[in-house]
């Protein structure tokens, strides 16, 4: 007798068309053929931050949720911060720190930048401030998780899942201290292990907001000092740059990266590095106005 098979529900992917407003930045000039710095408008609104307690992958530090309102607009920058716009920010005056005009592993002018500590991320957006007269900075957690989320409450801003076909993450299986983590995510499929950063807004799929890349390819780092838990946490989207003893002064990154299984690159997910940690998947981007 055949066995019966029972064939493996397809992910639900949300798409729709969307228009976005943005402005380019005109004081950062760069070769024919990279990416300009788009920075892309983000209304005020509320969420809810963090993950519900049933979401798959979910951890301690992704809680407890809570609302969050976002007072002020401000603007994102499209992708991450690339190679090629990172070298004509390295070339403006020093303000307090140098900067290495090539840092990343991985070569290739829009490329993300990678092996960017918090500190040189910080000192990228005082120059450009300084050059632009605009107040550059890193986003808030907060801000980076509500623009990630782009009004959407499911795991992914694509919906419950995600496909290598939409972001560069680590599709396979792989084992870590003994741990097997999966590289499918829910209902979603396996697929590739790229090995590599790629080209930022290859997959030309942007949030509603119009932002992309913001599941894998690089972490990004945001203003706030690392915490354990939400408890306390701000609830106006501003920084929270309050200091727990056992911190060891980490900043936070989200998410994920091209080395990261799904798990890793849900809107929720968190972690936390020491301000001068370096690697090939950490990398940045930027945001312009909003609360400090």
């Amino acid at each position: 007798m055949a066995a019966s098979l029972t064939a493996k529900p397809k992910p639900i992917i949300q798409y729709r068309e969307r228009s976005a407003q943005f402005f380019t930045e005109d004081k950062l000039e760069l070769s024919t053929g990279q990416t300009l710095l788009d920075m892309v408008y983000i209304p005020p609104g509320s969420f809810q931050m963090g993950s519900p307690e049933d979401e798959l992958g979910r951890y301690n530090a992704e809680g407890p949720q809570h609302p969050v309102t976002i007072a002020q607009p401000f603007f994102m920058a499209k992708y991450p911060i690339t190679q090629a716009q990172w070298r004509g920010v390295a070339a403006m005056p020093q303000v307090e720190r140098e900067l290495k005009p090539e840092p990343s592993n991985f070569n290739g002018d829009n490329r993300p930048v990678e092996q960017i500590s918090w500190l040189d991320a910080v000192e990228f957006c005082r120059r450009l401030e300084k050059a632009t007269g605009r107040p550059y900075r890193l986003p808030t957690e907060a801000e980076w998780e509500y623009a990630c989320r782009a009004d959407t409450t499911t795991p992914f801003h694509f919906g419950d899942s995600i496909t290598t076909d939409l972001a560069n993450y680590r599709g396979t299986d792989w084992e870590y201290e003994g741990k097997t983590y999966s590289g499918a995510y829910g209902d979603g499929p396996h697929g590739e292990f790229r090995e590599e950063t790629t080209d930022v807004g290859r997959f030309e799929v942007a949030n509603a907001f119009g932002l992309y890349d913001m599941h894998g390819n690089v972490w990004e780092w945001c203003q706030d000092w690392w915490h354990e838990s939400y408890e306390g946490a701000p609830v106006d989207g501003s920084a929270w740059l309050a200091h727990d003893d056992d911190a060891e002064e980490k900043r936070v990154l989200r998410g994920g990266s091209w080395s990261n299984g799904p798990v890793f690159c849900r809107s929720a997910d968190r972690i936390g590095f020491a301000p001068d940690y370096v690697s090939g998947v950490v990398g940045f981007r930027v945001v312009c106005g909003g609360a400090r």
